[in-house]
């Protein structure tokens, strides 16, 4: 496909005017005790640092993350009520592992699920949550295999709402990532449940295992794991100032170690990197021509809001380059992706690579191939919900 490139002069965005543009090496990661892991800053979605993140892992308990997510979407839709009580079942009861010390026949409200899933990891209330949402666990883990697929999960299996050993069960640091953006960008009303302390139920108190969240209040989550097989996992997240950042680290010794190792991440990328916004959701960057429209261009620019995380001793030019995707043909839909925008150093280092859209519609031309391409999407419309 014919690529043109919209802008004829490059753009260049200054990061610090008092110094020349200088070549700056990417910051040495630290040494982590884990079997893999990942550093992120989630404004812009850089991978500061990682370590085997394809590499297949059992998630033990970071599987409940999809249990949380399926009990949010099902909240939002107005399917099910947090004061509304489910059954806790025979099977419910008897799973082993973590748990919220629920018993048979009690009728527990989804808000105390919910909780006692986020800070106790119990298995008892998963495999509630499942029954209550989708008739039983089976169904609900279609439903979370569903989901993973539609997250882009694509080397993410699971087999239970639990996260305990199954045989396929398995998904990957990158995966995680995934899904811990999902439930932050997705549910960010219902994020707080992971960053409570302690939970009391049946009166029992038990402490979140995210040791992160009783040492530093910008911590606000998010879940801590264990397997004989995985070891010692925890998934946090912080808002520091201005900064949001994700750290995962996997097969860690001890409850200490992956606290620890986590800090070590998180302290990296608030130490070596500083993140900025360049543009506005909704942001105009560019025109482009469009062949059978309504109007002989379109407006493009930025979906959501983007942001460039570079080495904080990095003083120079910023080098953005828009690019579309040519020949653009009528119709075009607000939303489709158009081009791409590209952010460099002067030295031709990319640090950032992110798509553009349109930001308007442009119907064919003509009466009648306006009237046929409406009746084209109600019918897609239909058939996709």
């Amino acid at each position: 496909m014919m690529k043109r490139c919209l802008a004829a002069v490059m753009i260049f965005f200054v990061w610090h005017t008092w110094v020349f543009a200088q070549s700056v090496p990417w910051p040495a990661a630290p040494e982590i005790a884990a079997t893999a892991y990942m550093v992120k800053d989630l404004q812009s979605g850089k991978v500061l640092a990682e370590k085997n993140p394809d590499v297949s892992i059992e998630p033990a308990s970071l599987a409940q993350l999809m249990t949380v997510y399926l009990t949010f979407q099902s909240l939002q839709n107005g399917s099910i009520k947090p004061e509304q009580r489910f059954t806790v079942s025979d099977k419910a009861w008897r799973n082993e592992g973590t748990r919220m010390f629920l018993h048979a026949g009690q009728q527990v409200s989804i808000a105390d699920l919910v909780q006692g899933l986020a800070v106790q990891s119990g298995n008892d209330a998963a495999v509630t949550l499942a029954e209550g949402i989708s008739g039983s666990e089976k169904a609900f883990v279609a439903r979370m295999n569903a989901q993973a697929a539609r997250l882009g999960m694509n080397k993410t299996l699971f087999e239970n709402s639990t996260g305990l050993s199954a045989a396929k069960q398995l998904t990957t640091v990158h995966d995680l990532s995934l899904l811990a953006q999902a439930l932050m960008r997705d549910f960010p009303a219902d994020y707080s449940v992971f960053s409570k302390k302690t939970f009391t139920y049946n009166g029992i108190t038990e402490p979140n295992r995210n040791l992160l969240l009783f040492r530093d209040n910008s911590v606000n989550g998010m879940k801590a794991a264990y397997s004989d097989i995985a070891g010692y996992s925890l998934i946090a997240t912080g808002k520091f100032g201005d900064r949001q950042i994700l750290s995962i680290v996997v097969g860690a010794v001890s409850p200490e170690a992956r606290a620890t190792e986590s800090r070590k991440l998180l302290n990296y990328a608030l130490k070596h990197f500083t993140t900025r916004k360049l543009y506005q959701a909704g942001s105009k960057l560019a025109q482009a021509q469009v062949y059978g429209g309504e109007r002989e261009t379109v407006a493009i620019g930025a979906a959501q809001e983007i942001y460039l995380t570079v080495p904080r001793a990095y003083q120079g030019s910023i080098r953005l380059t828009l690019t579309t995707h040519e020949p653009i043909a009528a119709p075009v839909e607000a939303g489709q992706t158009l081009g791409v925008l590209q952010a460099a150093s002067a030295q031709g280092e990319i640090w950032l690579e992110t798509p553009l859209v349109a930001l308007e519609d442009n119907l064919p031309k003509g009466m009648m191939q306006r009237l046929r391409y409406r009746i084209v999407r109600l019918f897609r419309s239909i058939f996709s919900e």
